[in-house]
């Protein structure tokens, strides 16, 4: 029988997995569609290098990129546990005006 910390433990792992195999089948799309993709453009145009062709494959390949980084934990942006930071900092100050009515 697991206890309530065992429990959350085992979520936040589940959570964590889906995540992981959204971002794998997610990559594997897109490497599927757009290696298809390249393909016939390669064999069916002039000139393969023209930038029209390349904005699916860009456009895809920065939603890809952050949903890496929302899966492995990185942002450029804000930096590591910046959001635990931000979660604390409203706790604080929720208690501090809870403090008040005391």
């Amino acid at each position: 029988m697991m206890n309530q910390d065992e429990k959350e433990k085992y979520k936040r792992a589940k959570k964590q997995i889906e995540e992981l195999k959204g971002f794998y089948i997610h990559l594997a799309i897109y490497t599927v569609i757009n290696t298809f993709l390249l393909i016939n453009i390669y064999l069916h145009t002039d000139n393969f290098w023209q930038w029209p062709h390349f904005i699916t494959l860009g456009a895809w390949g920065m939603g890809l990129f952050f949903h890496a980084s929302k899966t492995f934990g990185f942002n450029l942006l804000f930096g590591k546990n910046w959001e635990e930071r931000q979660i604390q900092k409203y706790i604080e100050k929720d208690k501090k005006e809870m403090d008040k009515f005391k």
